[in-house]
């Protein structure tokens, strides 16, 4: 792996980089401070307001990124302290979307939720995460991760009174992606994740628009891309769901062959604890491959070893070279106590592989 650092004044030095075998990275949202919002509760509402609220999340974000680097973790993110959640937080900057005028509908077809309404055409006015990526910029150069919805996943978390369509909604909304992720460039990240759940879900869309509005989305990037594809949070729709699954889960062969083929730099996956039959990985081989070490659905707490045994078997299938490990998915639901210890686990696993690796 080569992560291009950039120094605090957003200036990218081509010379100044990083060279390491198996860079750790998480997938998506840490648990926020209990003074931001209530702990070990997804999507909770914030505790503050106003000028405070953003001194909060800025401080949350300070605090999010110094766990990360504690436990040794390559690629950093903000943890997602500064939104409240993952998808409704970016659609809640755009015009054309009413939150007042809320309906119910079953997200990635297996439990009811009510959400906005999209009431004419959808469009950016100002950016999203950019001041807050920039701010994430300024505290490190240390390569960093920002997380965007993708497309696929923003249309089935709302309701479309307007467009009649679910591929016109996704096409509109990769073209505002793109906006928000080539700012974020801009800004210093080095690495945009989008996070589709709904590739896990929705086939035949998938193969059809849903990869090509991805591939909109990431337009004239430069910076390195990545699609995150997970069987979600913990939470009881999600595990529920899994247990309608069978002893393999194999909706990753669904979609892998294609995403192969396809402009994205890295995919990030679910691995450790999952049923995902890990031979699937194949089916990427060339891609770089984000390996959910570290099980976000249990407060157990991952050995260094079991880490390196998901990390082992991911080798056979993945060039080192190209091996990322990482989460399973975000830990916002988890608390903070677990969720470092997770993090450490995962940094020591990873360099007890890269130990052998070097040996």
């Amino acid at each position: 792996m080569v992560c291009k650092l950039r120094v605090t004044d957003n200036t990218n030095l081509d010379e100044m980089t990083m060279k390491k075998l198996l860079p750790t990275s998480t997938a998506g949202s840490l648990p926020k401070p209990s003074w931001l919002a209530e702990p070990e509760t997804l999507w909770s509402p914030w505790k503050l307001q106003g000028e405070e609220l953003i001194d909060g999340k800025r401080d949350a974000l300070r605090v999010s990124l110094q766990e990360q680097q504690r436990a040794g973790v390559d690629i950093v993110s903000d943890g997602e302290q500064t939104r409240q959640h993952f998808v409704t937080t970016f659609i809640e900057h755009l015009s054309g979307v009413d939150f007042e005028n809320r309906q119910t509908v079953k997200i990635r077809d297996r439990y009811e939720a009510s959400v906005p309404t999209v009431v004419g055409p959808v469009s950016r006015t100002k950016p999203v995460f950019v001041e807050d990526a920039k701010f994430l910029r300024q505290q490190t150069q240390q390569p960093i991760k920002w997380a965007l919805p993708g497309p696929m996943t923003m249309i089935d978390t709302l309701y479309d009174a307007h467009y009649g369509s679910r591929e016109k909604l996704a096409w509109e909304f990769a073209k505002i992606l793109n906006q928000e992720a080539k700012e974020l460039e801009a800004a210093g990240v080095d690495i945009i994740q989008f996070d589709e759940p709904a590739f896990n879900v929705f086939f035949d869309d998938v193969n059809e628009w849903g990869i090509a509005c991805l591939e909109r989305a990431i337009e004239g990037l430069k910076c390195e891309t990545a699609v995150h594809i997970c069987y979600g949070y913990g939470i009881k729709a999600n595990t529920d769901w899994k247990k309608t699954l069978g002893s393999e889960w194999r909706q990753y062969e669904e979609v892998f062959p294609k995403l192969q083929k396809s402009n994205i730099d890295i995919i990030s996956l679910e691995c450790h604890n999952s049923r995902v039959p890990i031979e699937l990985l194949e089916l990427i081989r060339g891609k770089k491959v984000m390996v959910g070490a570290i099980d976000v659905a249990s407060n157990d707490i991952e050995t260094p070893e079991e880490v390196a045994n998901t990390l082992r078997e991911a080798l056979k299938y993945v060039d080192a070279d190209k091996l990322y490990p990482c989460t399973n998915c975000g830990m916002a639901p988890l608390s903070r106590e677990v969720s470092t210890a997770k993090l450490d686990a995962l940094s020591a696993g990873a360099e007890i592989v890269r130990r052998e690796l070097s040996a």
